[in-house]
Order: C-alpha cells, then structure tokens, then sequence
C-alpha cells in the first residue's frame, strides 16, 4: 500500500520504517526540516534500537522519503497515519493543536486528491477526540462525509522506547477503532501477517485502551515503589517480598514494572495520567487512586534528593539522564528532573548517559531540555571515569555495562542506587552503598 506518515518523533519514525519493511511505500512527513533531511539520508532522527540499519535500508531501497508537504504526501498515498505529539497543557489536559492542524490540512488535501482517503489516527487522545473534533474537521476541510467519502480510524501503538522495532514486529496486540469495515480493513492490511491478537473495536473504545494501559503501568510502578520505601523503612527485603508477590499468577498479575526502583517518567506516563485525571475531574467522576499516583511518584523522586542530602557530600556524579536506557527521549525524565532539583540546591553535578549527545537532540525532546535544564551543556561528562574523579556521591539511574563494571566498592564515593544494581545484595553491607528502597 501507499502510506504517509505524519509526524517523524519516535512513534511515527518507527512506523515509517516498519511499515516500508513490510513492502509497503512510505512517505514521512515532519515540519522539522532536519529530521526529514537525515530519514532522506538514510538516517534515524532518533536514538533507537534497529531503527538506524532499518531506516538505512529502506530508504536505499526506496521504500521510504519524507517530505515537510502535507498536501504531497496525501497526493502520494492511500492510507495516512497520523502520529503528531498531543503533549500536556499546564493543567493537566490533553493539548490537541498538532492535530487539529495536521487534520486540516490532510482534509484539504484530500478534497483535491478524490478517490478514498484512510485517515488513521495513531496519536494518542482521550475518547471523544476523534469523533467529537477531528472528523468534524475533516469532514469540513475535505468536503465530504466521513465513512463515506473517505475512511477513519484509530490504530494506538503499543511500542516501549528503547525495544519499539521489536514491538512492532510482535505486538501485544493490535487494537483498531473503526468508523467503518472498510476503513478498519485498511488497517488490519497494513499489519498483515504480523502475530498477535487484533481487536477491531468502535473509536471510542480504541482511544480508551491506550489510557487503560498507561494508566495501570503507571500504578504498578507507584505500587512497587511505595511498598519497596515502606520495607525499607521497617528493615524488610522488599524484592524478596516482591518476588513472593509475582509468584502468584492466577490472580492475572504481570511482572512487568513490579520491582522496586526509580521514580517513572517519559513521553507517555505522564502526560496520560493527566490526561485520564483531568477527563475524570470534568465528569464528576472520582479517581483517588489515579489522581495519586503522580504524586506517589514525585514523593518517590523526592527519596533520591534526600537520600543525596544526607550524605553530607556536594560533588555529585549522575550515571544516567534519559527516561529509559536505550534512548535520548529527555521528555519528563525522571532523571532530569532529578538533576534539576539537586543542580538547584547548588551541588556540583556531573552527568554521564551514553545515548545522550546535545547536539544531536531534536524538535519536543531539544525544547524540553533547553526549558528544563538549560546548563545541560555544562554539566555533561564526555566518559564513566570522568564522572568518577569528579563525584563524592555517585547517583546510578542507568545499568549501562560500562557504569556498572566501573562502579567501585568501600565507602568512598557513596554510591545512591536507582536501579537495584546486579550486586545490590553484595553491596548492601558496605557503608558506602544505599538503596532507594531496598
């Protein structure tokens, strides 16, 4: 099939590639010039694992280009996925600008394109988004009826930052919200052949499945954090209490994010949470669960800051900076906003994070660290070593091997695990380790 896809961050990127590796002809749009020069040149605008070999050998192939021209792309292609950011506004509420404006001007395009246009909606909002406000719109730019004159859908992703190419390929599940079969039908063609259960489900119920996800991740990871401060506090093992805990499976319960460790972050979590509790606030429904476990999570943050604190020791080291190994997503890192609070407590801070070189951040991911911590470019060490010379207290958000074999044992630094180290049981009677909550 031809497919455009609107929006190259981590979502759409990912998308684009997959999709032209499955045969399909692809064209990425992004009002970034530079992320649509580097996909045209055969490179990854993002840090991801595969998708630099992958979009590599696509765009060789001619299976995929990208392009800043809405109105090209729609001209060239059948089947449109729209994966634009809907971040946070300031209280709390689902921002849908990106979208509206993509929206409006795929609708005009397709009123100038005719034949059957699929307009699938990859980017995640609240239920009531699609139907309420963007097929409106459609329907006004492009002139015609939707269902009708041209199809509608809503295919979330369920990709993790750091194993997304994996993910694509063995989905979870793939959940489409059709307006109509035939729309839904273009989008089941588009992942033929891939394994996993798919779910063809009204708008509505597709855009809710996404928030149900996010939020119980969300929850879970509060969960085990709260637990693990609380056995810390009463002298007991919380991963052993933990381990006990996943070992009963037939209460459904999934090990994923039950351990113990940081506080969660990223371009997902966050902003979904708010999203689903201020929804819940508008309609008079009471979340006391979901409405705290944001908080939990800063209180958890928190723990990190004053654990540093007692240390008595300024010149500190941070191993780790994006919210997740494996990528340079900064976007409400944890991590960032950790070093935020200790960098304005006045520490002496050196940061090391492999994946994160400052000029090679873009668009959201570059704005979000010039707002948040904009001497990033200051505190950044070029290795593991120089961290090391520098730190009295070394702070470990990451297991990247290279920290972790460097990492030395005694009291001297003081080591603040994050993560609950592979020898974090060894560790723990030195006087120089402390666990967040273990």
């Amino acid at each position: 099939m031809r497919v455009s896809v609107l929006g190259l961050g981590y979502v759409g990127c990912v998308s684009a590639a997959c999709l032209a590796s499955l045969g399909h002809e692809v064209i990425g749009v992004d009002v970034n010039q530079v992320k649509v020069d580097l996909v045209n040149d055969g490179k990854a605008p993002v840090v991801e694992e595969r998708i630099g070999e992958l979009i590599a050998e696509v765009v060789a192939a001619g299976a995929l280009r990208a392009t800043t021209d809405v109105r090209e792309a729609i001209m060239g292609s059948e089947v449109s996925l729209v994966c634009v950011g809907t971040p946070s506004e300031p209280n709390g509420s689902l921002c849908t600008t990106y979208l509206e404006r993509v929206t409006e001007q795929i609708g005009a395009a397709v009123a100038e394109r005719g034949g059957r246009q699929t307009v699938v909606f990859r980017s995640t909002m609240l239920p009531g988004t699609c139907l309420d406000l963007l097929v409106p719109i459609l329907e006004k730019f492009a002139g015609g009826t939707a269902g009708v004159d041209f199809g509608v859908a809503v295919n979330p992703e369920f990709l993790r930052e750091g194993t997304s190419v994996r993910d694509f390929f063995d989905p979870p599940k793939t959940v489409i919200g059709e307006l109509d079969p035939a729309s839904g039908d273009v989008v089941a063609a588009l992942y033929d052949g891939l394994p996993g259960e798919v779910f063809r489900v009204p708008i509505p119920t597709a855009e809710a499945i996404k928030y149900a996800d996010n939020a119980f991740h969300g929850l879970k990871i509060g969960f085990a954090n709260e637990l693990g401060a609380v056995c810390r506090a009463l002298g007991v093992d919380s991963h052993q209490v933990i381990d006990v805990f996943l070992a009963d499976r037939k209460l459904n319960i999934s090990p994923a994010y039950l351990r113990p460790g940081f506080a969660f972050g990223g371009s997902c979590l966050p902003k979904d949470l708010r999203g689903l509790v201020h929804a819940a606030r508008q309609a008079d429904v009471a979340v006391p669960i979901l409405s705290h476990v944001l908080p939990s999570n800063d209180a958890h943050l928190q723990r990190a800051v004053e654990l540093v604190e007692r240390t008595g020791r300024r010149r500190v080291g941070l191993f780790g900076l994006s919210f997740k190994p494996g990528t340079d997503d900064l976007r409400e890192s944890p991590l960032v906003e950790l070093a935020e609070r200790l960098f304005g407590k006045g520490y002496d801070l050196r940061i090391y994070d492999p994946n994160v070189n400052l000029s090679r951040l873009l668009g959201a991911n570059r704005e979000y660290i010039e707002t948040r911590l904009p001497h990033l470019s200051q505190l950044l060490a070029e290795s593991v070593e120089e961290v090391l010379d520098h730190a009295e207290v070394c702070v470990v958000g990451t297991r990247d091997p290279a920290v972790l074999s460097a990492l030395p044992h005694g009291d001297s630094p003081v080591i603040v695990d994050l993560v609950h180290l592979p020898d974090a049981e060894a560790r723990r009677t030195e006087p120089g380790y402390v666990g967040l909550a273990w």
